[in-house]
């Protein structure tokens, strides 16, 4: 799914997403010269979760590349996904209970 927006406007996502990942990589792999805030952890994780359902992530592919944290975002964007036609494909009533719980 991309969103039609402009090259100024994606290079500044993909590097909003970059640094985001890059914290979020080097808090998995126990890098010494950081200090993990867990606040900001979260905040990277969602954030970079956020840029790569908008834009999808056919735009950065360089990122999905170099970033294990990118990988697994899309791969949690794309179970999501599947969850969500399964709740509405074969759980109609789930999903009716769900929506109203929700409200």
């Amino acid at each position: 799914m991309t969103t039609q927006l402009s090259s100024s406007a994606l290079k500044a996502l993909e590097m909003t997403a970059s640094a985001a990942a890059a914290y979020l990589d080097a808090c998995d792999t126990g890098a010494r010269h950081m200090r993990l805030d867990p606040d900001y952890y979260q905040q990277c994780a969602s954030i970079l979760h956020k840029i790569l359902s908008l834009v999808g992530h056919s735009e950065f592919p360089e990122l999905l590349e170099q970033s294990a944290a990118a990988r697994n975002a899309v791969e949690a964007i794309e179970i999501g996904h599947r969850i969500e036609l399964s709740r509405l494909g074969f759980y109609p009533e789930l999903a009716l209970l769900l929506q109203r719980a929700a409200a």
